[in-house]
């Protein structure tokens, strides 16, 4: 908290430099409110603070809006704009399905959940778990039982930690299924075993899906994978559509379209089946999103969830389209 005090207190001494008084005025309003009602806060709540504070030039009407959001802030944004960045929040509000996917192997597991287009891992877990000895004798079968407590003991550390980051899905009637992979055996035995909720393991999508890696590259492997279950999931369609898109792009087919002004002209054209737009508020590009959805284009807002996301964006300014037939 001292620190975004600080930064604030720092902005408000540039805003000093801004030349035209209602517009120095209104910045210096806004962030001497933010700073008032920040120190009143005597701790940060569990999944962290939003704080909009600003004045309506229209109405000359002075709103501060500070609430903890219903699910936890991943990041910290500050932007002194004309408008209220809203857009990480968004997601939080929508009634989108929500997936649970869990890693787990002998001595690692990652939980995390699939909703939209953005993969979140929640928890990350590691354990000790000894490979086979080969001593013989009673010795051999008793480091056998002890290596298998082990192990036992893990996999119900993995499912009380499901338990726990998923069940709240479950409560709210989110959570339209559990995708479990792994490396190895492990996966069998953990949705085998009596580890986790029977709300949960009910929700277990088959098959078991193979993944070699843990952490937020081996649950977008997962996903991927899992491809026939999640058919018609927007992460499937964005990562598929993406994949389409180079493809023309390397046959030099005319079916992809980029370039702002000409998305636009293809829109109105009606040429348009589907557009990829980086979600970073730039009202180019919202503007862009909302006049290509009156054209009937499925238009999907990705953000750094999406691997190629920056590759969108960098490369082609943020939106690309793939269209229904060539035009000139």
């Amino acid at each position: 908290m001292s620190d975004v005090v600080n930064l604030l207190r720092q902005e408000a001494s540039i805003a000093q430099n801004i030349k035209l008084k209602r517009t120095r005025d209104a910045v210096t309003a806004a962030i001497s409110g933010a700073i008032d009602r920040l120190i009143q806060v005597p701790k940060i709540p569990d999944k962290g603070l939003v704080l909009f504070c600003g004045e309506n030039f229209e109405t000359n009407d002075f709103k501060c809006y500070m609430f903890s959001p219903p699910e936890k802030v991943t990041l910290f944004f500050y932007r002194t704009d004309k408008y209220f960045h809203t857009e990480f929040l968004e997601d939080m509000v929508e009634e989108s399905d929500v997936y649970g996917l869990i890693i787990v192997e002998r001595d690692q597991a990652t939980v995390g959940i699939l909703r939209g287009s953005r993969i979140e891992v929640l928890e990350e877990l590691e354990g000790f778990v000894p490979g086979k000895h080969m001593m013989g004798g009673q010795s051999q079968r008793r480091i056998d039982r002890i290596i298998e407590e082990m192990y036992e003991n893990f996999l119900k550390e993995v499912g009380e930690a499901a338990n726990t980051l998923l069940l709240p899905y479950v409560e709210t009637g989110k959570l339209k299924g559990v995708l479990v992979g792994g490396p190895g055996y492990a996966k069998k035995d953990f949705v085998d075993g009596d580890y986790m909720d029977y709300r949960l393991k009910k929700l277990v999508l088959t098959p078991l899906i193979d993944v070699a890696y843990q952490g937020e590259a081996g649950l977008r492997e997962m996903v991927l994978k899992a491809e026939d279950v999640l058919k018609n999931h927007k992460y499937i369609e964005v990562s598929k559509l993406i994949e389409e898109i180079k493809f023309h792009l390397a046959k030099d087919d005319g079916l992809v379209v980029y370039g702002l002004e000409e998305i636009k002209r293809a829109i109105e054209m009606g040429a348009v089946d589907s557009l990829i737009v980086y979600d970073d508020g730039d009202p180019k590009l919202e503007s862009l999103a909302q006049e290509a959805e009156k054209f009937g284009t499925k238009v999907f807002l990705v953000g750094d969830e999406v691997p190629e996301a920056e590759w969108v964006k960098k490369t082609f300014g943020g939106a690309i389209g793939k269209l229904r037939f060539k035009i000139s």
